[in-house]
């Protein structure tokens, strides 16, 4: 799984984003479960953990985010309409992750909320579900809507941190040494 954490989620580790969500093949349910417990166990201190949100076809939907970013966005009172909308009911953050992994779990259309949760702009977010991802600005790691300069900023700067940190981890620096305390 280390090699997916470098790949898909560097700018969570480096706490330049709230979160991150990437696809994992495991190799069995029980192994899954013994490296989620393993990687939570390391990076919980220094403020990362990650959470399963789907099983299928041998692939897990792995999210992982920083706690107190993401408890700073569910105060946002924009953000926590925008979720109202979305029927989500309370902001305590264990209780909006369970929420978004009921959803993400569900049988209907996958829920484009998820951009909150991985730090995505919500004008973004917003304009995504309004247009049906049809008519943005431009796309990078998301369809964007609202200010283009400033996401394009943002992508380039993911862009460089993923390439620092595989640089980095390639050099033999562990996924732990390369996460950010906060």
């Amino acid at each position: 799984m280390e090699d997916y954490l470098i790949e898909f989620a560097s700018p969570t580790l480096a706490s330049l984003k709230a979160g991150s969500l990437f696809n994992y093949a495991y190799p069995s349910e029980e192994e899954l479960t013994q490296e989620m417990e393993r990687w939570n166990a390391v990076l919980s201190k220094k403020g990362v953990r990650l959470r399963l949100l789907r099983l299928r076809n041998g692939r897990a939907l792995i999210y992982l985010y920083r706690a107190s970013q993401m408890q700073e966005r569910m105060r946002n009172p924009e953000i926590q309409r925008f979720l109202r909308r979305c029927g989500y009911c309370t902001f305590a953050l264990q209780d909006v992750l369970q929420h978004l992994e009921e959803r993400v779990q569900g049988e209907g259309e996958f829920p484009h909320e998820i951009g909150i949760f991985l730090g995505y702009p919500l004008e973004d977010v917003v304009g995504f579900i309004r247009c049906k991802g049809c008519g943005y600005k431009c796309a990078g790691l998301w369809k964007v809507y609202g200010d283009e300069e400033q996401a394009k900023r943002c992508f380039a700067e993911y862009a460089k941190c993923r390439s620092i940190y595989r640089s980095l981890w390639r050099g033999g620096k562990s996924v732990e040494q390369l996460t950010v305390a906060v």
